[in-house]
């Protein structure tokens, strides 16, 4: 285990989530399930990491998809969820409640294609400990988030959070045509 590596790979993974961006999103899925289990959701986005960290690329080729077709799905997901926070529309329904903890939070949002691209990059570079440790650090950040959605709502209130919906939607809007744009040319090209 090295120190330096378990940092600087949990704050690579700590820019790519952008758990705290995603408080918005996190408050919003909880208006609309009623709540949000942050054990699972926490739990399934670490595992999730996981499992792709070690299968990832031997996955998407099996299926034959490449990493960048990948990043380019999760661009879509990212773009609508976006497009929900910057106009105030609901274009995600969700029948069952206890999915909204697994999907769109655990799955794209926590790991999301932007994460996966993240993992097989710094597996390239560190030991696989040390991601994995970076990983449950991550995890634990988010958990604590997810718990204190609801604290953080009132702290910031709902003009505060329209603001930051708003502000964030951009953002998330930004960060999806950038994936998009990064990986379609490479796809395409």
């Amino acid at each position: 285990m090295d120190l330096k590596e378990i940092l600087t790979a949990s704050m690579v993974l700590f820019a790519v989530i952008d758990i705290v961006g995603s408080i918005p999103i996190i408050i919003s899925l909880r208006e609309k399930a009623g709540h949000i289990q942050s054990e699972k959701a926490s739990l399934v986005a670490a595992l999730i990491m996981i499992a792709f960290l070690f299968l990832g690329e031997k996955i998407l080729s099996i299926i034959g998809i490449d990493v960048n077709s990948f990043a380019v799905a999760g661009s879509f997901i990212i773009f609508f969820l976006a497009l929900e926070m910057i106009l105030g529309i609901t274009l995600f329904n969700e029948d069952a409640p206890e999915v909204a903890s697994i999907v769109p939070l655990a799955f794209p949002i926590i790991a999301g294609a932007g994460t996966m691209t993240s993992l097989l990059s710094l597996r390239a570079e560190y030991d696989l400990v040390n991601i994995i440790a970076a990983i449950v650090i991550n995890t634990l950040i988010v958990y604590i988030i997810l718990k204190s959605s609801s604290r953080l709502e009132k702290i910031l209130g709902k003009q505060g959070i329209n603001i930051i919906r708003k502000v964030f939607g951009i953002v998330l809007l930004a960060i999806a045509v950038k994936l998009f744009a990064t990986n379609v040319g490479k796809i395409v090209g």
